[in-house]
This record gives structure tokens, C-alpha cells and sequence, in this order.
């Protein structure tokens, strides 16, 4: 039996979170909807720029990890900081969201990561990103018992960019697969898949990726096409291994569930007011592999992450503020 559902392994990351008008993602040269990585330079600067802010501790994938904690579930997560003010408020955050996090910190090097995310009146984000300490995860930051004793590892597309980072990828899909366990990837960001789309694409047809999670724009971008019927119908080919699964989310369309023999559909929950899609996609895939790991239908998993989803749309920051398994009850999917 496994001691942990889900083990996560991402960028540990400081969200520093600004409401701004459009002319100021113009004004400073921002590409909308966008993940940029920055230098500390530009760091500094654009955090000069910001009005109010709000400090939140972030990262793909611990965002994941929160969410399932929340949810009820199991969850670890691996992920660099340094061992400065931001750093323990991320331990801090983490821990207390009911998460395993052990990496050791460092103690030396690049300050903790921060994402300086700007928030359109439409709720869309803008992020911009200083990896920091997060950059300096590597294999021997990969706990193999920690890895062993998961059900399912999930992995984010981010780490693609720093290069130690890949080994450490590479290290807990192998672990996970040995000892019986699934491999998850988010691709995280359309301009992620720009960069390494050939690399993805290898990770899914080598079989080193058994669950893949992408938007719609990402599946887009991964199969070069303008077309969501084109990419989704080369999705569908890469589905000819046994057990491989794809996690598909719309925004407000119907998220998909595409396996070798079908593709199920779940509409998304009704939310009040979009305040900020920041950790949409983390939260979803968080309600996504709880459900995979209670063994529900691919339709509880699909509703199990858009209502993860929808709580998180409707507030500021991406760690849950109410309880998702008491949400997860008075939908009927407790």
C-alpha cells in the first residue's frame, strides 16, 4: 500500500501578486497570459513597478500538492528554496497546508524563487519569473524511499528549463515506474511546449509519461496546430499505449479524459466572480489525480478538478481557501 498518494515535484516559488490594467503589462513589455523567466535585474525591477502586492507561496506543483492535501489526500512534494525569509515562509506554507515537504534547503547560492504574477481585470495572469534557488533541484534532491512510496509521481514542465532539473525528472519517473508506480506531466505553458515540444513529445511516446495534463492552448502548441480537433485528434493517436491517459481542460468549455478507448467529457462548476486564474491548471490536476488515486470513474475525476478549479478562480493567489473535501461533499463527490 502506498504511504503517499501523489508526490510532486516542481519549482518552489513565492507568488508576488498585483491587480494592474493592460497598459501596464504594455508599459513594461509583458506578454499577456504568459510565463517569462527573468533575471534578478528584472526581477527587482518589475517588482519596483507593482502596486499593492500579495505574497503567496506558489509553484505548479506545489499548488498541486496543497490541493490534494485538501482534498483529504496524501501528498509530497520536492522542490528547491534557500534557506531566507522567503524560503521558510514557503516550508512554512506548505507544511501547514498538510503537505510532506523534506528537501533540504540551501544554504547558499540564489535567494528562493519568486514569480512577480500581474492580474488583468479579466482574472488573467501574467507571470514573470525568478527561478532562484528552485533551479538548483537535482538528483540528490530526489528521495528514492519518498519516490517508492507513491502511487503516482507528477511532474511539471517547468523543470524542463533548468538542465540539473531534467536528471532529477528523469531519476523519479524510472524510480516511480520500478516500483510499480504512474508518472504524471503537466505541460505547464504554451511557450514552455515552444521550447521543448520535441522533448515532450519523446517523454509521452518512450513511455516515460503515463498521465499527461495540458490546456487547450498547450495541446495546441505541442502538435503545432491552430486547430483543437487537429491537436486533439493527434493526442488521440498517441494513445495507443496501454493505460496511457490525457487530462484536457477547456477554461469554461468541458474538460476531457482521453484514454485508448474513449474520451470522456465533465463540464466546468459555476463560479460567482473571476478574480484570478493564477494555479487554474495546478488545482484542476489536483482534483484529477485525487480522484485517480480513489480509483473513481474518469467522470468524478474531471468534476473532482473543475471544482478544484473554480474555488481557486475565485479568490486571489493559488492554495485553497476553503476546504476542498468540504466542497467536494456538498457537490456529492466526497
Amino acid at each position: 500500500m502506498n504511504q503517499t498518494d501523489v508526490l510532486c515535484i516542481g519549482n518552489a516559488i513565492v507568488d508576488v501578486i498585483t491587480h494592474a490594467e493592460e497598459d501596464v503589462l504594455a508599459a513594461h513589455g509583458l506578454a499577456k497570459g504568459a510565463m517569462m523567466l527573468i533575471d534578478e535585474e528584472r526581477a527587482d525591477y518589475l517588482f519596483a513597478a507593482m502596486g499593492p502586492t500579495s505574497v503567496i507561496s506558489g509553484g505548479s506543483a506545489g499548488n498541486t500538492a496543497a490541493g490534494l492535501a485538501s482534498l483529504g489526500g496524501r501528498a509530497a512534494f520536492f522542490g528547491k528554496v534557500r534557506d531566507d525569509d522567503l524560503g521558510r515562509l514557503y516550508r512554512h506554507d506548505i507544511r501547514a497546508a498538510g503537505v510532506t515537504f523534506e528537501t533540504a534547503p540551501a544554504t547558499e547560492g540564489p535567494a528562493t524563487a519568486r514569480s512577480f504574477i500581474f492580474v488583468t481585470p479579466d482574472g488573467e495572469r501574467t507571470m514573470n519569473t525568478y527561478l532562484g534557488a528552485c533551479q538548483n533541484l537535482t538528483e540528490a534532491d530526489i528521495d528514492a524511499v519518498a519516490v517508492e512510496a507513491a502511487g503516482i509521481t507528477y511532474l511539471e514542465g517547468y523543470l524542463w528549463d533548468p538542465p540539473a532539473a531534467k536528471l532529477a525528472f528523469r531519476k523519479a519517473a524510472g524510480l516511480a515506474h520500478r516500483s510499480g508506480g504512474r508518472v504524471a506531466l503537466t505541460l505547464s505553458d504554451s511557450f514552455c511546449v515552444d521550447r521543448y515540444r520535441d522533448e515532450f513529445l519523446g517523454l509521452v511516446r518512450e513511455g516515460l509519461v503515463d498521465i499527461l495534463f495540458a490546456n487547450e492552448h498547450e495541446l495546441k502548441s505541442l502538435y503545432q496546430t491552430a486547430d483543437f480537433d487537429t491537436a486533439l485528434a493527434a493526442l488521440q493517436s498517441e494513445t495507443t499505449a496501454a493505460g496511457f491517459l490525457a487530462a484536457v481542460t477547456r477554461s469554461e468549455q468541458d474538460a476531457l479524459a482521453v484514454t485508448r478507448e474513449r474520451t470522456v467529457s465533465a463540464p466546468v462548476f459555476p463560479i460567482d466572480r473571476l478574480v484570478d486564474t493564477t494555479g487554474a491548471g495546478d488545482l484542476f490536476a489536483s482534483g484529477f489525480l485525487f480522484g485517480l488515486s480513489r480509483e473513481r470513474e474518469l467522470a468524478d475525476c474531471l468534476r473532482l478538478g473543475a471544482l478544484a478549479a473554480a474555488e481557486i478562480i475565485q479568490h486571489v493567489g493559488a492554495r485553497p481557501e476553503r476546504r476542498l473535501s468540504d466542497l467536494a461533499a456538498e457537490v456529492g463527490l466526497a
